[in-house]
């Protein structure tokens, strides 16, 4: 999959027709061959106001987004360009272009809310685009805003202490631009010249009083100010003066249109690159074309279903999805390291052991990369069962091997022995000492051979195992050795076996020794991976918190300074609440750390606990061999 788009042209990413919101599943295959974090910028505002042809100056192009030339909203829905971004070339820009808001020809009001609020939903940046000035009226027509605590929820259940839900909306609401088209005023205020920010400040003033058409009027600016965390103001000349040029700008040449207008909108732009956020969620989880694609489908059929979109529902969503594919990508590393790593059989299973806690270690890695919201790290332990099972079946495999490479080295080394037997070559007076002596020699030689791997004792083992009756028959019938050497050479042979096979008892319990030991290191590096994870996810939520926490304190001051002193304490709820909440969370011991790490741990060990009774029953076969040889002396 291209992880970069090379989209000629925009296509339509919400459809809206009759009113009802549709997702285009061609723009949706595009977000999916995404993987980097996108940047993404919406502008929306009233149609026939430009919009479109800022869009495509951010995409670097005159043509692309449709530029109406009649009084007709000509672009219906979401439309979207991905473009590579001009200065990160690790980011993706996504740019958002909507229908015109108050298009007389729409029935249906409340669909052009409904734009406004995906509009917020989906970008980092949300520009708004205006003709004029900001007076009453401009504002009136942003009442859109007013209804975001309607058609939005940051939390799927109510927040303690009866904070109100729209308070968070700040944490994950895109940066505010107002742009004003055709600007004519002077930027100056009581005779003093002013910036474009400080005209949108004071635009975003409170009106004093307290009779209903000021609350009214007041209630879009206090939208602004609290729910969004940054905002900044572009105004806009005029582009040119010839109207019949400027109904078709896409085709007018450069040197045709105003100075300043080109120098305003290279402003912009440049602005909109260099300050434009990496779309992120809650406690900086960014976002990328693949996650974008996800959001959109969630967004629009929870609209379509007549619910209001939750972000923390989104989220849940979101994390099920990318978690599961965490875990795949994860697992495939494994495996694919694996079997690059590993050449079968291997020398020992300490080293099979090892080459596992090096490819698990990277494996854990790459899934606390990709993985969030992981709360009852669910998918953490699904990992760690996979990647255990298919360690079993990498030991399996290794054993298997071995068991094959030591059974042919022996075939190939016994085949003295075995045709000396069939020509009764020791069936003869001193037949059993030479058999010993080849035999002897067989063994020699198959310890000298490289790398016969973990199964390497247990196939000797057994060959030897399979020669007992024929040494026995051959000891019988040897004429040259009296009873009572042949009785002491019979002990002799039971001793040797019998050590031998103590030995294999030890080798094996070593090896489960071991394997305990392996899962140990696996439960520690599971463990210290989560909390190191979980300490990031600890920083960035601070990180959220203070920005929140930061960003009332400055609201609430302007209010006082502003002479609304009853607003500004309405807000010390809020903020001593999320004051309370940082407390908890800049905690040392955070309990939901501790309980996620104690969860965790007790999941894994009884995954990981077989061993443990395997090795009990090697202890016991062991112990009861070893009563067996003492009773027998």
């Amino acid at each position: 999959m291209a992880s970069r788009p090379n989209m000629m042209a925009p296509i339509c990413l919400v459809g809206n027709s009759n009113g009802q919101l549709s997702v285009n599943q061609e723009a949706l295959q595009i977000l999916d061959q995404i993987s980097q974090p996108v940047v993404v910028v919406a502008i929306v505002g009233m149609y026939r106001t430009g919009k479109s042809y800022l869009m495509n100056q951010l995409a670097g192009q005159n043509h692309g987004f449709p530029l109406g030339s009649t009084v007709q909203s000509e672009t219906k829905g979401i439309w979207m360009w991905c473009v590579p971004h001009p200065l990160n070339t690790d980011h993706t820009l996504v740019l958002l272009d909507t229908e015109g808001l108050g298009d007389v020809e729409k029935g249906d009001p409340k669909n052009d809310s409904w734009i406004f609020a995906l509009a917020v939903l989906l970008s980092s940046m949300f520009v708004y685009n205006s003709m004029g000035t900001i007076n009453h009226q401009a504002l009136e027509q942003l009442h859109y805003v007013t209804q975001l605590t309607e058609l939005i929820r940051a939390k799927s259940s109510p927040t303690p202490d009866g904070v109100d839900d729209s308070s968070e909306f700040v944490s994950f609401f895109p940066d505010f631009i107002w742009t004003i088209r055709d600007f004519t005023l002077e930027l100056k205020l009581n005779g003093h010249s002013i910036t474009e920010d400080q005209y949108l400040d004071n635009a975003l003033k409170l009106i004093p009083g307290r009779n209903p058409r000021a609350q009214i009027s007041n209630l879009p600016r206090e939208c602004i100010r609290h729910f969004f965390p940054k905002r900044k103001c572009f105004v806009f000349d005029r582009p040119t003066t010839d109207k019949d040029l400027l109904a078709h700008i896409e085709k007018v040449a450069t040197h045709q249109l105003d100075p300043k207008f080109l120098e305003q909108t290279k402003i912009f732009c440049s602005y909109i690159f260099t300050q434009a956020r990496t779309k992120t969620l809650r406690e900086g989880i960014p976002v990328t074309g693949k996650r974008l694609r996800i959001l959109v489908v969630t967004y629009v059929d929870t609209i379509k279903s007549g619910a209001v979109p939750c972000l923390e529902n989104a989220v849940t969503a979101l994390a099920e999805l990318e978690n599961s594919a965490a875990v795949q990508k994860a697992a495939d590393h494994y495996t694919e390291q694996m079997a690059q790593r590993v050449s079968f059989p291997t020398d020992s299973l300490q080293e099979l052991l090892d080459l596992h806690a090096a490819c698990e270690r990277e494996a854990i890695a790459i899934f606390m990369e990709r993985s969030f919201k992981d709360d009852k790290q669910m998918f953490q332990k699904n990992l760690v069962e996979i990647i255990q099972n298919k360690k079993d079946g990498f030991l399996q495999q290794n054993e298997e091997a071995s068991v094959k490479y030591c059974q042919a080295k022996l075939d190939q080394l016994s085949v003295a022995l075995l045709e000396g037997i069939s020509a009764g070559m020791f069936s003869v007076p001193g037949g059993h000492k030479l058999y010993l002596e080849t035999k002897e020699k067989i063994e020699e030689d198959y310890f000298q051979v490289p790398r016969k791997g973990v199964k390497a004792n247990e196939v000797l083992q057994s060959f030897l195992r399979s020669q007992a009756p024929i040494e026995k028959s051959i000891l019988q019938a040897d004429k040259a050795l009296t009873d009572q050497e042949k009785a002491m050479a019979e002990e002799r042979a039971r001793k040797e076996a019998a050590e031998k096979e103590q030995e294999l008892m030890r080798q094996k319990l070593q090896e489960q020794q071991q394997q305990m030991e392996a899962q140990k290191r696996s439960l520690e590096e599971n463990i210290l991976q989560l909390r190191e994870k979980l300490e990031r996810d600890r920083e960035n939520l601070i990180r959220e918190q203070n920005m929140m926490l930061q960003h009332k304190l400055n609201v609430q001051e302007d209010m006082i300074k502003d002479g609304f002193m009853k607003k500004a304490e309405e807000m010390n709820d809020e903020i001593n609440y999320l004051k309370k909440v940082i407390s908890a969370t800049q905690k040392d011991n955070s309990p939901w750390i501790a309980r996620a790490i104690d969860r965790v741990g007790t999941e894994i060990t009884s995954i990981l606990s077989a061993p443990a009774k395997l090795i009990g029953n090697i202890v016991s076969a062991f112990g009861s061999l070893f009563h067996k040889n003492e009773s027998s002396h």
